[in-house]
């Protein structure tokens, strides 16, 4: 293994107590060629590929990494998240964006594989669904120096089995909300005295996580949408003394939000907020405080928040949203649900730059651990180059026919690339010093990697 800058040392060898001696030295390799492999399948030989190992005789000992080593992720993902956090100042809120993406797999041996919806390609008419494996992420997010909007980096991805799996396996299927109230209940015994905010689309509004998140020993804030016809109710009333029976749990029943946003009554509030491009734009909404009431689970209170939006043609568009936050302002509601949209952008990323959906692994074990690492090693190329900008400018990648106003997470990632190469192949001399010379395994290789593809 050839020398690593010092900024990709620093963070990489915090993960080193996980493994043993010899795993790392294979694990690292692995993580490396994932970073520096251009296109292609992020596969182990791929992996070995770029890293002049092609010609290793052992080379199983890399797959062992994967599907027999001994290693815990979770353990993976803690160290993750304290390093993310400290991109975050302190006192300022743990803004955490959960969602699901299927991973288009197929084929006799991928055992945890579904039917699913294929979200990317389906539209609201036209449903596509697919053989695929569902992963639910965790992301942080948060502000970079490089960028005007947010970013969301994964640190906590776990797989969902389908249903068809547990029942031939005998196990208890869990579903999304029952993952997601899992990792939430994991974070918060990590993230003890920080407050967080958990953020989803409207698959993650249900009264049962809700609880979940107001019942933890520090309580997370959920905020999602909200369907416009949500039972939502008053507070009960006061307890009648000496009446006899069970207490009211719940008040009068509310109108719905769809009928309140066509009740003449409503008094709207315009007001301009953020939208996901970064353009301020104004909106009508109208807020309260109410029970939110399922059946078969006790009532919580939450803020919801309607919006009006009018189209090209005039035509309103009515949203609901809400927060387990009861002293949020709604400005502040909507503004939280909008940095979910990040955690879409990384999805189309990862999959762009980092090859998810490549991998080719069987093992159960493998496949447990591949996606999640390569969702992780998002993260850990930005904490990558977040260290090289402490001495090192960030370079926009644009062209004369692209001006680029901002940096993208690819050319994030060629800075980390440049500087893994220029670490590898050139050596600082004194100009007195004799021409250096290189092994023409090495020109193989540089020129391998210059001629292929990008």
């Amino acid at each position: 293994m050839f020398a690593l800058p010092g900024e990709v040392q620093t963070i990489l060898n915090v993960f080193s107590p996980l493994f043993s001696s010899v795993v790392w030295s294979n694990a690292l390799i692995l993580i490396i060629g994932a970073i520096l492999c251009r296109d292609g399948n992020r596969t182990v030989t791929g992996c070995l590929r770029v890293m002049g190992q092609d010609q290793d005789p052992c080379f199983t000992n890399y797959h062992r990494v994967l599907n027999r080593a001994r290693w815990n992720t979770l353990q993976a993902s803690k160290i993750l998240l304290g390093l993310l956090i400290l991109l975050v100042p302190p006192g300022v809120p743990l803004i955490i964006g959960v969602d699901e993406t299927i991973e288009r797999r197929k084929g006799k041996r991928i055992k945890a594989k579904g039917v699913y919806r294929d979200a990317v390609r389906s539209s609201e008419k036209h449903v596509v669904r697919c053989f695929g494996l569902k992963w639910i992420s965790m992301m942080l997010i948060v502000a970079l120096p490089w960028s005007r909007r947010c970013w969301a980096l994964p640190f906590l991805t776990v797989l969902a089995h389908s249903e068809a799996y547990n029942k031939q396996h005998g196990k208890r299927h869990k579903t999304t909300i029952d993952w997601t109230r899992q990792m939430i209940k994991q974070v918060s015994r990590w993230v003890a005295k920080r407050t967080i905010i958990l953020v989803g689309d409207g698959a993650y509004a249900c009264v049962a996580l809700a609880h979940a998140c107001a019942g933890l020993p520090n309580p997370v804030f959920l905020v999602s949408r909200l369907r416009l016809d949500a039972a939502l109710f008053d507070p009960p009333p006061a307890p009648v003394p000496g009446k006899r029976g069970r207490k009211p749990k719940k008040g009068k029943r509310q109108m719905s939000l769809a009928e309140r946003a066509k009740d003449p009554s409503t008094v709207w509030s315009s007001v301009e907020i953020l939208w996901y491009d970064g353009m301020k734009i104004t909106i009508e909404l109208v807020s309260g405080i109410s029970l939110w009431y399922t059946p078969g689970q006790d009532p919580i209170p939450i803020k919801w928040v309607l919006t009006r939006t009018h189209d090209s043609k005039g035509k309103p568009r009515t949203e609901a949203f809400f927060s387990t936050s009861l002293e949020a302002t709604p400005e502040q509601i909507l503004q939280w649900f909008i940095l979910r949209w990040n955690v879409e952008v990384t999805f189309e990323e990862l999959r762009a730059h980092l090859g998810v959906e490549t991998q080719r692994q069987w093992s159960d074990l493998a496949i447990e651990r591949t996606t999640p690492a390569l969702f992780s090693l998002f993260s850990l190329v930005v904490l990558i180059a977040m260290e090289m900008i402490k001495t090192t400018t960030l370079r926009i990648r644009s062209a004369a026919w692209y001006n680029k106003p901002e940096a993208t997470f690819s050319d994030v990632i060629a800075m980390v690339r440049r500087s893994i190469w220029a670490s590898r192949f050139l050596v600082s001399s004194e100009k007195s010093a004799a021409p250096l010379q290189f092994q023409q395994a090495i020109v193989e290789s540089l020129l391998d990697q210059l001629s292929a593809s990008g």
